[in-house]
């Protein structure tokens, strides 16, 4: 079996920086999901923790949708924690390590929120994730979860962009498939995290939860 590194590999470090730039349908989907983000998300005066940083992009509007004092980005993929680091480098409330969601190398309670924004799907065990991020979490500290509904109108248009279109060098990196028959909020509600919030959007091709450690 592939390690999470090896089936990303193909990534280029700013991935969303470059392609929401040149690509009218990745700016359009990545700014309808963080108008739902914002919706649900708290402001925080501590420090959050957002897996699956990538390049950074979205751990920035991430900071400034919630005024976090710190937000602290992890990936797989050391490239685009070079390219995150180096790019956000003016900005001290950001921070990016290389990092793995079912490990985190954090003691318990350190973070007041986690964010986990279309990395769930790709991940192997999104139980121990969940089980990770609650240990991590402060009493009372929320969690917001986005992953994709997989849904018939989003499998047609995910076979489409990674068999002809520009998200080819996402192929085979779903590994994991959120559909009614396993839906997020089950699995999250498992780890012992409470449920305040678990809707789709965007034709239903999105399902974003937030829970809360007791």
């Amino acid at each position: 079996m592939k390690t999470a590194e090896e089936l990303h590999q193909n990534v280029p470090p700013d991935w969303y920086f470059a392609s929401m730039r040149r690509n009218v349908f990745q700016r359009y989907w990545h700014e309808r999901r963080f108008s739902a983000v914002r919706e649900i998300a708290d402001p925080v005066k501590g420090k959050i923790l957002d897996i699956g940083s990538a390049d950074g992009v979205f751990s920035e509007v991430i900071q400034r949708s919630t005024s976090a004092g710190e937000v602290i980005g992890i990936d797989v993929l050391k490239s685009s924690v070079n390219w995150a680091n180096k790019h956000w480098k003016k900005n001290k409330k950001l921070k990016f390590r290389v990092g793995d969601a079912h490990d985190l190398k954090f003691k318990a309670g350190t973070f007041d929120a986690v964010f986990a924004l279309e990395v769930l799907e790709h991940v192997f065990d999104p139980l121990k994730v969940f089980k990770e991020v609650k240990r991590v979490l402060k009493k009372g500290g929320y969690a917001i979860f986005l992953v994709p509904s997989d849904n018939l109108l989003f499998t047609i248009i995910w076979w489409f962009v990674t068999t002809f279109w520009w998200a080819r060098i996402w192929q085979d990196c779903h590994v994991q498939s959120f559909s009614q028959k396993n839906k997020l909020s089950e699995t999250v509600a498992k780890a012992g995290l409470k449920i305040e919030v678990d809707k789709t959007f965007l034709l239903g091709m999105l399902n974003i939860v937030k829970a809360r450690k007791a």
